[in-house]
C-alpha cells in the first residue's frame, strides 16, 4: 500500500505521515523534497505556486510510488494534494494507493503556520492554498479525518479509519 497523507499546509501531514511512517514500520517521503528548486523560491518568496509549477512535481512523486509499487513495498508519502486532478493523478492507475485528507479549520491553520519555524512555505500564501483547495468528493475515494492539534490522536483516528474502511495494514 501507498499510503498518501493530504491537506493543506499547516495540516500536519508531515508530522503524521512520519509518524505512520514509523508505526507501520514502512519509508516515509516529504513531498516537500519533492518541488524542484524554483518552486522552493517562489514559495520562499511568498508567491504561489500555479498549476503549472506543481506538474513536474506531482510527476515527481508519482514516479517515487510508481517505484515504491514496483517493488512491492508499501510506503507512506505526504502531498497538499489541493486540487481533483491532482489527486486523480496520484490514485489513477495505482489500486493500491489510498489517500488520506487531514481536515483543519482555517483559524488553527493560521496558529500552526505562525508558530512552525523553519519552513520554506510562508504563511501569508495560506489564503492562496485555501482558494485553490477544492476539497475531497465522496466520489473520490479519499477518506477524510480531522487533524487534532495532537499528531498521536490524529495518528490514531487515520489508522482507525483506514481499517474501519477494509484496508490492511501489513507490509
Amino acid at each position: 500500500m501507498i499510503l498518501i497523507v493530504a491537506g493543506v499546509s499547516g495540516s500536519g501531514k508531515t508530522t503524521v505521515g512520519e509518524r505512520l511512517g514509523q508505526r507501520l514500520g514502512w519509508p516515509f517521503a516529504d513531498a516537500d523534497g519533492f518541488h524542484p528548486a524554483a518552486n522552493v523560491a517562489k514559495m520562499h518568496a511568498g508567491i504561489p505556486l500555479t498549476d503549472a509549477d506543481r506538474m513536474p512535481w506531482l510527476g515527481s512523486i508519482t514516479a517515487w510510488m510508481d517505484e515504491r509499487i514496483a517493488a512491492g513495498e508499501s510506503a507512506v508519502v505526504s502531498c497538499s494534494a489541493l486540487r481533483r486532478s491532482y489527486r486523480s493523478l496520484l490514485l489513477s492507475g495505482r489500486p493500491g494507493a489510498v489517500m488520506v485528507f487531514l481536515r483543519v479549520g482555517r483559524d488553527e491553520l493560521r496558529h500552526r503556520l505562525a508558530t512552525r519555524e523553519g519552513h520554506f512555505f510562508e504563511p501569508e500564501l495560506l489564503d492562496s492554498q485555501l482558494a485553490t483547495l477544492e476539497p475531497p468528493e465522496p466520489d473520490e475515494g479519499v477518506l477524510s479525518v480531522p487533524s487534532e492539534p495532537d499528531p498521536a490522536e490524529t495518528v490514531a483516528r487515520v489508522i482507525k479509519t483506514l481499517t474501519s474502511s477494509g484496508h490492511t495494514l501489513g507490509a
